[in-house]
């Protein structure tokens, strides 16, 4: 199989236009040959910037018209303001399983088509994660190839012993793209006396014509694209080593970042789940229940804060002689049999010691029994947890294999466990033997393989599910010179072997063909690895916890994907199963405790430029933002009515005020009152995980669903249309005019003179600078593109059109002053007017009586929620229970529920889209109302507290008009509305 990749993902978009917008304005530099020799050639390409090595990446922007467009993008993302470029650091956050490596690939390759770059250096912190990047630059070069068609790459993993790559790179004009590890070129020492010492890439090399290697790096000034750049760059040294490259600019990609330069665009975790962008998370955990017959005990945390303390789970009993499980702060002295309620179980357990020291944290008993860390004492077998464990796992895999196997999905499932013995040991000849775990999981394997619901699994011969134990499940470990596998950190050669063999073998785990289905891997992997298919992660951890909840999860929050390498998007199929060894509730605070740490969310605060991306439509029809100062002002409101704390952090009557729609904006912010209200309810979530024992599977209700009034109001909204788009061009022509205009104007594209300090030692010469000066007396003579094709290739307008627009905004001496930047201004008033008609314009027809789906489409889809967070029960809908998208949703499905006149609705299925030009629209309702037992009425409704933020609006406006002209165009007597309230839809009736 071949995984295949969706090209048009709006966040990834997003991503990639977050940064190729950084250099608006400059312009295109073409290179149409290769330099044939790497010393004083003088083959000339159009535009082109030559060096004495080779073929460079130039950039003409100054430093205050970088920060412009930096400013501009920060807006439209709604993100901090940078006040200086800081290096030409840029950085990117995206939580993982988003496609991360997948956007700064597309990055590169939009960055040679906008602006002529060509050389790039992907930096990584390990060869795991360098192996994993090469093998999605070769899976992706396909797909890259068919939206970039002419483009041609090149890339290749840096080798020391391999120099002549670095020559290939300095002098092709193709893309070049280098992968590197940052220990291959971090030591670099200028001691003559200690040449050895630093690594190859740093030494003059014969083979290089006496020169470094990493001078035909400098000179190209490659744009440096840093992966995990908390893991990279952390230290001094590694700093120093990137800025050895001479890069244009540094790009940094993570989750997780510990030092934030420029931030261009942030996905964080919550949006990255609300938004259905990675697998939901479902946490199961085994635990004994109503055992009080041993002295339990766990050891939760210690600290040494005005003396060591240490805080214990304990069985204690109550006043009432009822015995509960609870967590209580204990000190060296104290004695268990008080603190439990005078219980003689804990007779001897005394605190004699609670030692802090990071690494080896415990508390010790006179008694002589010690406890480390997140360990405990006192419950069942720790064997029997781990048995139960791995068998839930195992039930919950074949349960997904029956869900899934018939739409050709393959299940995948990942245990973590910390020591290797338990999975694999050897007798005294060296000869393998099965550990405990490998034993247990066959065992129950075994057993759950034979219940009758299962068979179907084994006897279809095109799926090869095998009932050999042996035949599915296999461990990931490091392996010593003797082949035995063994215990490692993670960081080691024999670890880069183990992960270099997992990753190049992503897709043969993804296939029916191969056996393997449960996967057994060393806590150390931590990054670098994970699969799409992965549904349930399971840890098997003895010992101190060494993986965080976070990494843990990022190994399967990756959408999963079918037979064909096809992304799959539906959220009812992305769930993650989590098999925890703590229970749900310490599960979901502990994660959230880690994301608040690792990517600075701060779950319940507001910051002073949350407001500031809010996009809203003036008076003239132009698209404005709300802006820093208006961001800045509005929070000032929500601090002086006292709804929110000095830190930002939102107060509970804030809270009660959205929850109950009393909040009221400042008169000045009416138009945009909405999007506030989002920005606000968006800051007041949590990390959506479920709790396993809280879902249930909707099942239909025959009963509505086969029922004469469902059928009537099916038969009224299930006919196709098709659409076609007037333009009026002598408005749009006009609009654009007025707005061109406007636009402030393009000055003059400045040279600067840049002084350097020249320093010349043993070690080289090398140069400081010491200042910039513009000189603003020069005029530049600039060779005119052909900005009618240009505009055409943007926007698809005739060039008679383009032709008059531009001729009548009488503004083209600003092309002649800068014709980049001038372009792409134009372009995009042109497509903003554009898209404002489309809704005016566009006109619907029915097409016969072809049915846009059979009612049979409700059959085709498995339903699962969650009560008491997005499920609730129901009687009159097609299913038995409905699963929702918010609480606007659940608020009006109740009402639903309760009204009398109400005989029948559904949530229409995801696959229910109406065509757009500006994407497919799912409605939310469809409801048949009786109203007063004389007249049936029948309504598409959409919710509109369903929009997802701000920066939508405008679109959501489009697609609702649309939805409007689709339902006006079917003539069955449906009618369509959007309703901000369930009161407010009913009284209009």
């Amino acid at each position: 199989m071949k995984l295949k990749f969706v090209s048009d993902q709006q966040f990834q978009l997003d991503a990639v236009a977050s940064i190729s917008d950084i250099f608006q304005g400059q312009a295109v530099k073409q290179a149409n040959f290769s330099v044939a020799s790497t010393m004083g050639s003088s083959a000339q390409g159009e535009l082109g910037y030559q060096t004495e090595l080779g073929y460079a990446n130039k950039l003409d922007l100054l430093d205050d018209e970088l920060l412009e467009n930096i400013n501009r993008i920060q807006l439209r993302n709604g993100l901090p303001k940078s006040t200086d470029i800081q290096g030409r650091n840029f950085t990117v956050e995206m939580e993982t399983g988003t496609g991360k490596t997948y956007v700064y690939i597309r990055t590169i390759y939009e960055l040679n088509k906008l602006y002529g770059f060509t050389k790039f250096i992907i930096v990584v912190p390990s060869v795991a994660i360098r192996e994993g990047v090469n093998k999605s630059l070769e899976i992706m070069e396909e797909h890259f190839k068919s939206l970039y068609e002419g483009a041609n790459c090149d890339y290749f993993i840096y080798d020391s012993s391999k120099l002549g790559q670095l020559r290939t790179f300095a002098t092709s004009s193709n893309i070049q793209i280098m992968v590197i590890n940052i220990d291959a070129f971090r030591k670099s020492f200028v001691d003559p006396n200690k040449p050895d010492k630093a690594n190859i890439i740093h030494r003059e090399h014969d083979r290089m014509n006496g020169r470094r290697p990493i001078e035909f790096i400098q000179q190209t000034n490659p744009i440096v694209i840093i992966d995990e750049p908390q893991s990279v760059d952390r230290t001094d040294k590694a700093k120093e080593a990137i800025a050895s490259l001479n890069p244009l600019c540094t790009l940094r990609y993570s989750a997780t970042h510990v030092e934030t330069y420029n931030l261009m665009y942030c996905l964080g975790p919550v949006d990255a789940y609300q938004k259905k962008l990675v697998k939901e998370i479902v946490v199961d955990s085994i635990k004994e229940a109503g055992n009080f017959n041993r002295p339990y005990i766990r050891l939760v945390s210690v600290k040494n804060s005005n003396g060591f303390q240490a805080v214990l789970e304990l069985d204690i009993k109550n006043r009432s002689g009822v015995v509960q499980r609870k967590q209580k702060t204990v000190r060296v002295g104290q004695d268990l049999f008080d603190i439990s309620g005078e219980r003689e179980i804990y007779s001897g357990y005394i605190i004699n010691n609670i030692d802090c020291y990071p690494g080896n944290e415990m508390v010790e008993f006179t008694n002589g029994s010690h406890l480390p860390l997140g360990m405990e004492m006192g419950n069942i077998s720790g064997d029997d947890i781990k048995r139960g464990q791995i068998s839930a796992t195992i039930k919950h895999h074949l349960d997904r294999e029956l869900r899934l196997v018939p739409q050709g999905i393959k299940v995948l499932s990942l245990f973590f466990i910390d020591r290797v013995d338990n999975y694999r040991i050897y007798d005294s000849n060296g000869n393998p033997q099965k550990g405990k775990y490998a034993l247990m999981f066959e065992e129950e394997y075994s057993k759950l393989i034979k219940l009758p619901k299962y068979r179907t699994l084994f006897e279809d011969h095109n799926y090869m599910l095998n009932d050999d134990p042996s035949m599915v499940h296999d461990g990931y470990f490091s392996i010593d010179k003797k082949g035995r596998i063994k215990d490692t950190r993670g960081n080691t050669l024999a670890d880069h072997d183990t992960y270099n063999l997992i990753m190049k073998e992503k897709e043969k785990l993804l296939s029916f063909e191969t056996p393997l289905r449960f996967i057994f891997s060393h806590s150390a992997l931590k990054e670098g690895w994970d699969n799409p298919n992965v549904f349930q992660i399971c840890t098997l951890i003895e010992a101190r916890e060494t993986l965080t909840r976070r990494q843990k999860i990022g190994r399967g929050l990756r959408l999963c994907v079918n037979q064909e390498g096809e992304r799959i998007f539906d959220p009812q199929i992305n769930t993650l199963s989590v098999m925890a060894n703590e229970s749900f509730a310490e599960f979901a605070e502990n994660l959230q405790s880690e994301m608040e740490a690792e990517t600075g969310v701060k779950f319940g605060f507001i910051e002073k430029h949350a407001f500031a991306g809010i996009s809203y439509t003036d008076d003239s029809g132009k698209i404005e933002n709300l802006g820093y100062e208006a961001s800045e002002n509005l929070w000032g409101f929500l601090l002086e009515e006292d709804l929110i704390y000095t830190t930002g952090k939102v107060k509970l009557e804030l809270k009660e005020q959205i929850a109950n729609d009393t909040f009221q904006v400042p008169p000045e912010f009416e138009h945009v009152e909405q999007e506030i209200k989002q920005v606000i309810r968006q800051s007041l979530n949590k990390l959506p995980i479920r709790n396993h024992n809280n879902e249930v599977t909707a099942q239909l209700n025959k009963r509505v669903y086969l029922g004469p009034e469902f059928e009537s109001l099916w038969n009224r909204i299930k006919f196709r249309t098709t659409y076609s788009v007037a333009m009026d061009i002598e408005k749009l022509v006009q609009e654009c005019v007025d707005a061109i205009n406007r636009m402030p104007a393009i000055p003059k594209v400045r040279l600067i003179q840049e002084s350097a300090r020249i320093d010349i030692n043993q070690s080289g010469v090398s140069g400081e600078l010491t200042s910039v000066k513009v000189l603003d007396q020069i005029d530049i003579k600039h060779s005119l593109p052909d900005i009618l094709r240009y505009l055409q290739d943007e926007t698809r307008l005739t060039r008679r059109t383009i032709v008059r627009i531009l001729i009548e905004a009488r503004r083209l001496e600003d092309f002649k002053n800068n014709p980049q930047k001038f372009m792409e201004a134009v372009s995009d008033i042109i497509k903003q007017r554009m898209k404002l008609m489309i809704a005016d314009g566009i006109k619907y027809e029915r097409v016969g009586n072809l049915e846009f789906y059979r009612q049979e489409l409700f059959e085709m889809q498995e339903l699962k929620g969650y009560l008491k967070s997005n499920a609730i029960k129901v009687e009159k809908s097609v299913y038995d229970y409905l699963i929702l998208d918010s609480n606007t949703e659940k608020e009006f499905a109740q009402m639903l529920e309760q009204d009398d006149e109400v005989k029948v609705y559904t949530k229409l299925p995801p696959k229910f889209v109406i065509e757009t030009p500006i994407g497919n629209y799912n409605p939310d309702w469809a409801v048949l109302v009786d109203k007063d037992g004389t007249e049936k009425l029948y309504f598409v409704v959409e919710t509109k507290g369903s929009t997802d933020s701000g920066q939508l609006r405008l679109f959501e406006n489009y697609k609702i008009e649309c939805g409007k002209k689709h339902f006006a165009a079917l003539e069955t007597g449906v009618t369509y509305e959007v309703a901000k309230d369930y009161a407010e839809w009913k009284l209009g009736i």
